[in-house]
């Protein structure tokens, strides 16, 4: 009881989301080790099957009529992107052309909107917003040592989400972004940096990697992870939706859950192929 006679309410109340959002988590989580390590094709699959669902729940949430055009070009768009290097071959020749497809995905959708009066810029966003964290993955998981390079983004990613959800319950406190994303805590921020890059040292300490640079590496990966579950988050708020779908339960839309993949995998590209960073740090897994 307190000096007015009170009881303090819990921080902690139990709740359904307890159950199902680490058992789909868990699900969700083995599905994408598995197509990992599979092979590039399954890989792909995985990964499209992903994008065309959250490409569902994107173009719903931002157009004002029917959204299945916009969408199925987005999905054919995803699919021919991530599956062409596959199909054709890597030759020097061929390289550009899934960022072809690319291109005309986006047009499509722009003329589309044009023509039926909806947001252009936001239709042919849905393409660059969807396909090219896509297509960055499945252009790590090709490289030499890409399935290790994709298991450490992915248990970053995991351990953000579950560092930020654990330490924003416990601690709670000042919001980071209260018109955006009224839920989202310094605290449970922080907590996902701090455990990602925690998880990550483990991992390059577990495959002989150097650990503080995977200290900082997992730490990095974190705070992209937050960007893009807080881009998510602004979208939703701008088009007055509390989740981007249902599908997953304990998780909201699928898009929901993808939302901070989709940077953190497009960042982790950048370091890869454009700043030349080995993400495993020496370790020759």
């Amino acid at each position: 009881m307190t000096a007015a006679g009170k009881s303090h309410k819990p921080r902690l109340e139990f709740n359904l989301d307890w159950i199902t959002r680490p058992v789909f988590g868990l699900l969700l989580a083995g599905a994408a080790i598995g197509s990992t390590i599979g092979g590039g094709p399954w890989f792909a699959l995985f990964i499209s099957l992903m994008v065309i669902a959250a490409a569902r729940e994107y173009h719903r949430m931002v157009r004002r009529h029917s959204y299945l055009f916009s969408f199925a070009i987005t999905a054919l768009t995803t699919v021919a992107m991530l599956y062409a290097p596959l199909i054709l071959g890597a030759a020097p020749g061929l390289v550009l052309i899934p960022w072809a497809i690319l291109a005309a995905g986006v047009a499509i959708n722009l003329v589309g909107a044009f023509v039926s009066d909806e947001r252009p810029l936001w239709e042919g966003l849905g393409p660059l917003y969807l396909c090219i964290p896509a297509f960055s993955a499945t252009l790590i998981r090709a490289e030499p040592r890409g399935i290790w390079i994709i298991v450490g983004v992915f248990i970053a990613i995991w351990a953000t989400d579950t560092g930020a959800l654990v330490a924003g319950n416990l601690i709670g406190g000042r919001k980071l972004a209260p018109v955006i994303s009224p839920n989202k805590t310094w605290s449970g921020t922080l907590g996902g940096v701090l455990a990602a890059a925690v998880v990550e040292a483990i991992f390059l300490f577990a495959i002989k990697g150097n650990v503080l640079l995977g200290f900082l590496y997992g730490a990095a990966i974190a705070v992209f992870a937050h960007g893009g579950d807080l881009f998510e988050s602004w979208m939703k708020r701008k088009f007055q939706r509390k989740d981007s779908g249902s599908l997953i339960p304990g998780h909201g839309g699928v898009l929901d859950r993808i939302d901070s993949t989709l940077s953190a995998t497009a960042a982790a590209a950048v370091l890869v192929f454009i700043v030349h960073l080995d993400p495993l740090f020496g370790a020759l897994p």
